[in-house]
């Protein structure tokens, strides 16, 4: 099978940085602390398409959505500015509906990000791949998913193909112990030596169709006698937003 997917022209004055390093993990935490990244689009009063831009760094929050976002779970906005000093204050942690525990290391798992879009060659798909940096979601949100860290990581999207449910460039965090087939979702593939995030769905006849979401690419199909071409690294779960 071959396969080629074309990366998106950018537009000037797109994929604005955050000034401070790991804010985009830290409004993550946030949001987090919220039954779900909705609720906490509307208690920053945007839409949930902003609060996922802010995460994946491609946006810049307004002070008062940000304060708004710190204040209903008693956050320091210099802690989510920064990243110094504490999360929640003693003083405004009565305001958090959902106690942290002490230390740190219980409340986040830190999850490693990849330098792998590109060609991964042969054996593990991250054996060439470094480690950018870690991200911080919190133990709560990823026991709610049914995830364990160990198995997480996380890669950056390339291309246009997943259009409107992955952008280009957004990351990507993959559950690697789903790495078979186990019902229609989003996987990460290994296609020609290349890394995709495709739709995959299994047909009547044992063929496994692979569907990009953006409509400009037809599906393809991998009959049922080349499956052992098609390699999955693993599930989905995550990209700017939950996607299980």
């Amino acid at each position: 099978m071959t396969y080629d997917e074309k990366k998106p022209e950018k537009a000037p004055g797109d994929g604005i940085s955050f000034l401070y390093t790991g804010i985009e993990s830290r409004i993550a935490a946030v949001a987090d602390l919220y039954e779900s990244r909705k609720q906490a689009a509307a208690t920053a009063q945007v839409a949930l398409s902003s609060l996922q831009r802010w995460i994946s760094g491609d946006g810049m929050p307004a002070f008062d959505s940000l304060a708004k976002l710190a204040y209903g779970r008693g956050v320091s906005l210099e802690w989510i500015a920064t990243g110094q000093g504490e999360m929640q204050p003693a003083s405004q942690q009565a305001q958090a509906s959902i106690p942290l525990p002490e230390s740190d290391d219980e409340t986040y798992a830190f999850i490693p990000l990849y330098d792998s879009r590109c060609s991964s060659g042969h054996g593990a798909w991250n054996e060439r791949a470094r480690v950018l940096t870690k991200l911080a979601f919190t133990r709560y949100s990823l026991r709610k998913k049914g995830l364990t860290p160990e198995c997480l990581a996380c890669l950056r999207n390339d291309g246009d193909s997943m259009r409107g449910l992955i952008e280009d460039e957004d990351t990507v965090m993959i559950d690697q112990s789903r790495n078979t087939l186990e019902g229609e979702g989003v996987y990460v593939i290994l296609l020609d030596d290349h890394l995709y995030a495709k739709r995959l769905q299994r047909q009547f006849d044992g063929s496994v169709l692979i569907i990009s979401h953006n409509k400009d690419y037809q599906p393809m199909t991998v009959p049922r006698e080349r499956l052992g071409e098609l390699q999955i690294v693993g599930r989905a779960v995550w990209a700017g937003g939950w996607l299980i």
